[in-house]
């Protein structure tokens, strides 16, 4: 199983919620076995940055690559990308 998070800050407060928004549509996509898209609680004091956090599951290399190509993943990046300052992306083996 792969782990795929990303952390996502908006370039103006304003846009944290169009930003969340742009991101629920990749919820849509359906390769993932999980999918959330949370707002960031910012209780860690030592650093509030992130506004939005993706966290998805999928079965395999072959499912995230499937999901990464799915057209709902362009229109989205199109969306959120003007928005974003900053964008961090893993993606973990986990068993």
């Amino acid at each position: 199983m792969i782990r795929h998070i990303v952390f996502f800050s908006a370039r103006a407060d304003e846009d944290v919620d169009a930003v969340r928004s742009g991101l629920q549509l990749l919820g849509s996509i359906p390769h993932s076995s999980v999918f959330e898209v949370s707002l960031n609680t910012k209780v860690d004091p030592l650093c509030d940055a992130v506004d939005v956090v993706v966290y998805a599951e999928f079965a395999d290399q072959a499912a995230l690559a499937a999901y990464k190509s799915h057209p709902i993943y362009a229109e989205a990046t199109r969306k959120v990308r003007p928005l974003r300052e900053m964008r961090y992306s893993a993606d973990i083996v986990s068993r």
